[in-house]
């Protein structure tokens, strides 16, 4: 199987050297390469061979960062005329580039990040300029989600996200996301889906820290469009997994007459690789028709030996009243890099519309 850190490699090397020399009439391409696969190349991972690309290429582009940035901007050119997609993962040392060298000279990597974002995400390379300058970024930022070209807008809004995964927070948008808000307002007709799904996810972001915030927001863009109201909903998935009473409401998700029953875990005992088996039955007991969101909770054993609930949806739609429906579901416990499982006494709970209405225990064998 081929592994991530692969798609830097000498052949990847030669072909980008190939556009470089184009653009730059003293650049030296077999040194480039050679130098590119030395210094413990073949001992690193992704993320240290990508590094490894933007110090090397440093050395061979001119010098001073403005002089810099505007090769970037030729190879890249270049790179657009020889066929390279846009959007590869292995460019990334592009933006990096810019986090790197650029942190000090604001005007000319704000200008590089406008066109660069074109070509390759420059979300994760923006963060320090935001730690750094502040609302001074922000306000470009803000700027940036009214520009002609949708990566450019996505790039707003994803680069502003207070907990942007695998990439560095901002703990001052953590605690006071208002300065951001303009910039969400300006993308909430966004006709591009790609940058509305940001904005959703930038919202679910806020919702951890301001809850508040989001159900005005949700109150504020309700029936603007089908749009804004999809990203409202997907902006809110986290408040709903937890089963926040007011945002709830603003979905008409009440459980009242919604009735529970056969609630059973097929397979009391589970090995590790094997699935946890179970089944319900929801029947709308209501004289009218009823929306009913289907979730349920899985308690992991942690390693000190307390449960944690991670939260599961199976659906949500409208119930006739009279409806019934039988729920039959596995989770399985297959081995993964994100997750350690550990033996020992498990629960399952099923939730309807937000309220966990039973809980059963399981217990997870070696």
């Amino acid at each position: 199987m081929a592994l991530i850190k692969d798609i830097y490699s000498q052949g990847f090397y030669n072909k980008f050297a190939t556009s470089v020399e184009k653009v730059l009439p003293d650049f030296n391409k077999k040194q480039f390469v050679k130098q590119a696969l030395g210094n413990g190349f073949s001992e690193m991972e992704w993320k240290d061979r990508m590094k490894h690309t933007t110090r090397t290429l440093h050395e061979f582009l001119p010098k001073g960062f403005p002089k810099a940035v505007k090769s970037i901007e030729k190879i890249i050119t270049q790179l657009r005329k020889d066929g390279v997609g846009e959007d590869s993962l292995a460019y990334m040392f592009f933006p990096d580039y810019i986090e790197t060298y650029g942190l000090d000279d604001f005007e000319h990597a704000a200008k590089a990040f406008e066109w660069l974002t074109q070509f390759v995400s420059c979300e994760f390379a923006v963060r320090p300029f935001i730690l750094k300058y502040g609302q001074r970024m922000i306000n470009q930022m803000t700027e940036w989600s009214l520009h002609e070209n949708h990566k450019v807008r996505r790039f707003a809004s994803e680069g502003s996200r207070p907990r942007l995964p695998w990439a560095m927070a901002i703990p001052e948008l953590k605690k006071h996301p208002a300065a951001i808000l303009p910039l969400l307002n300006n993308l909430k007709n966004d006709p591009h889906e790609w940058v509305r799904r940001s904005v959703a996810n930038n919202l679910n972001d806020i919702s951890k820290d301001h809850p508040d915030i989001v159900m005005e927001i949700a109150r504020q863009w309700k029936g603007i469009s089908k749009e804004t109201d999809a990203i409202i909903k997907h902006g809110s998935r986290s408040l709903l997994k937890k089963g926040h009473a007011e945002m709830l409401r603003h979905y008409g998700l009440e459980s009242k007459h919604i009735i529970l029953a056969d609630f059973k875990i097929m397979t009391p005992k589970v090995k590790i690789g094997g699935s946890v088996e179970f089944s319900f039955a929801v029947t709308n007991g209501f004289t009218a028709q009823q929306t009913v969101r289907l979730e349920y909770g899985l308690y992991y054993n942690k390693a000190n030996g307390q449960l944690a609930r991670k939260v599961f949806k199976i659906s949500e739609r409208p119930y006739a009243p009279g409806e019934k429906c039988v729920i039959s579901r596995k989770q399985s416990f297959k081995l993964i890099t994100t997750r350690t499982f550990y033996a020992g006494p498990h629960e399952l709970s099923v939730i309807i519309n937000g309220e966990e209405k039973a809980k059963k225990t399981f217990t997870l064998l070696n």
